[in-house]
This record gives structure tokens, C-alpha cells and sequence, in this order.
């Protein structure tokens, strides 16, 4: 089967593309947003081919993978083909509502043609999917091994752009548990983050690294820390788990049901958090601990052979 589908997201795709299928992947002569080619920072199989918009008209594609709203028109000036009429389509969304949860309607709300595919229950919840049919394939991570040493007495931080993004990933939370523990912000755009939010910068060291130093650096870190107010489940926190790092986090989206009793700690109420932050740097013998019930927990649920198995079946109910 040829399947179709944008990089986007580099980490998500990564699994996806470990299934039995050819994926076609755009590229364009800019490597801009929508032509982006193979991934060079990710390990990708050969079963992966990059493809112009001239080679997209002239190639068999059995399933359309759309993951942003402009596609499904990309789609069709790139391929000549309509996703959804034409072609077998899915549509992938990764993000929880941008607006309200009770007044943000999706984009494909009124099409009933393209099945749309949550990454969590509670984006499915959350957003107003209309007529559209809707599924959840949970996330699937590529497992990076049990790389947790905690030898750094730190705490590690994953967010992109955490200026940017400011409230929505808990950046302005960040000098509150900076007292508890020093900071690792890694992420792309996180230079200037202590001065931004008037920190020591050994208190909040931003660290903006190549995909194949992440795991290692966020493993030395004593515990991985989750300020995320309102995103999707963030992939960051299922690879910390893989590592074997002890959890604290707010308890906001799908995180409590990603992160069981005894891997860490999940609440709302900041001396919990507090407490639990220096909990874990007192003892490593405790986060060692946490850090193994994470991994195990993170294994059997978010493996990426039981993604692969889900979107087996998904891919075999829509190209009937």
C-alpha cells in the first residue's frame, strides 16, 4: 500500500512510518512546511520516499494521511485526486482545541467522508468533531531505552518555543519551580529563557539539541518535570517515562492516565509539586524507583507495536 502523508511531526511520524506500507513523503525544492522530505534527524526506514508534487500525479497512493486542515486542498492541486472521494483518507489530529473546549468546532466538523483520528481521549472529548466520524489511536513511541542515570541533580524540562508559548506549556510556572530545583529547558527556541524570566542561569539552562543528544542529556537529570497547562499529551513526557525518569506534572489533559500511581507525582496543587520535586532530588533511591514503575507503564501502553497494530486495523476499515 502507498500511503501519503506530510512531515510534520517528526517524532509521531517516526512510529508511523515503522509500519509494512511505502510512504510517500513530499518534498519540495525549499524544504518548506509542505515539502519537507525524510527526516534527517530521525532514523527512518528505506520504505519511506520522498516525492514531488510532479511525481505525486503520477503515483498509485491507496491512503491519504492529512494532519493540517490546508492539506486536504494540497492534496488535490499536488495529486489531482480529492482525499476522501477519490482516495481513502484519514485526518490526524494531534492537538487539543485551540479556542474553548465547549466553542471550537474542527475544521472537517462538516464532512463525514474523512475519518478523523484523535492521538488521546480527551482531545476527543474536547473537541466539537460534528458529523465527522472519530476514532482515537493512541500514541506510539519508539523506545529509547532505560537511559536514566539521575545523576544531575536537575530537573528536565521539553518544550519548544517556551517564550511563545508562554502560559499554554507553563513557561511562566518555570521561576516558581526553579526554587525547588535547577532547571534543563530543552527545546527548540529556548535561548534567553533564565534572562526572560529573570532567572539565574543556573537555575534555568536552556539547551537546544541535535534529536540524537536529547535522551541521553534529559536521562541525567534526576526527574522530568511537566508544566503543560492545555496541550495534547506531549510526546516529551511518554519518551521521559521510556528513559526511566520519575514524573512530576500537573494534572491537566490525559496526563493522569498516562502516568500511573507510584511513577511519579500528578496534581494541581503546587506544594505537592513542590514537595515532590525535592522529594525525588533527596533520594535517587525513590526515583530510581518511580522511574522503573514509568517504564513499565509506558511499555505496555504506549509501545509502538500496539500503534502500529491499531492503525493496522484503522487503515484496513477505510480502504474497504
Amino acid at each position: 500500500m502507498n500511503v501519503l502523508i506530510w512531515h510534520v511531526h517528526g517524532s509521531w511520524i517516526t512510529s508511523f512510518v515503522q509500519g509494512p506500507h511505502d510512504y510517500l513523503v513530499p518534498v519540495t525544492p525549499d524544504r518548506g512546511p509542505d515539502g519537507l522530505g525524510r527526516a534527517r534527524t530521525w532514523q527512518w526506514p528505506p520504505s519511506v520516499r520522498e516525492v514531488t508534487p510532479e511525481q505525486l500525479r503520477r503515483s498509485r497512493i491507496d491512503l491519504m494521511v492529512l494532519q493540517r486542515p490546508h492539506e486536504i486542498e494540497l492534496a488535490r492541486s499536488w495529486t489531482g485526486r480529492s482525499p476522501g472521494r477519490d482516495v481513502p483518507a484519514v485526518y490526524v489530529e494531534h492537538n487539543s482545541p485551540h479556542g474553548t473546549a465547549v466553542g471550537t468546532r474542527h475544521p472537517l466538523a462538516e464532512r463525514d467522508d474523512i475519518p478523523l483520528v484523535h492521538v488521546t481521549h480527551f482531545n476527543r472529548l474536547m473537541w466539537d468533531s460534528g458529523r465527522a466520524p472519530t476514532t482515537v489511536v493512541e500514541h506510539g513511541v519508539m523506545d529509547p531505552g532505560p537511559l536514566w542515570t539521575g545523576t544531575e541533580r536537575r530537573a528536565a524540562v521539553v518544550v519548544n518555543e517556551p517564550v511563545r508559548r508562554g502560559r499554554t506549556t507553563g513557561t511562566d510556572l518555570l521561576p516558581r519551580f526553579a526554587r525547588a530545583a535547577p532547571l534543563d529547558v530543552f527545546g527548540m527556541g529556548s535561548e534567553g529563557l533564565a534572562d526572560h524570566l529573570g532567572l539565574p542561569p543556573e537555575r534555568c539552562r536552556a539547551r537546544d539539541l541535535p534529536q540524537g543528544r536529547l535522551h541521553p542529556e534529559m536521562a541525567r537529570c534526576r526527574l522530568y518535570l511537566h508544566p503543560v497547562r492545555w496541550t495534547s499529551l506531549g510526546l516529551s513526557l511518554l519518551e521521559a517515562m521510556f528513559l526511566g525518569m520519575p514524573i512530576v506534572a500537573l494534572d491537566t489533559t490525559e496526563v493522569r492516565e498516562a502516568v500511573p500511581e507510584g511513577a511519579g507525582v500528578v496534581s494541581n496543587r503546587f506544594e505537592v509539586l513542590d514537595e515532590a520535586v525535592r522529594g525525588f532530588l533527596r533520594d535517587p533511591e525513590h526515583a530510581r524507583r518511580a522511574g522503573e514503575k514509568a517504564r513499565a507503564a509506558v511499555q505496555v501502553r504506549y509501545g509502538v507495536r500496539r500503534f502500529l497494530d491499531d492503525w493496522a486495523h484503522l487503515t484496513k476499515e477505510v480502504s474497504r
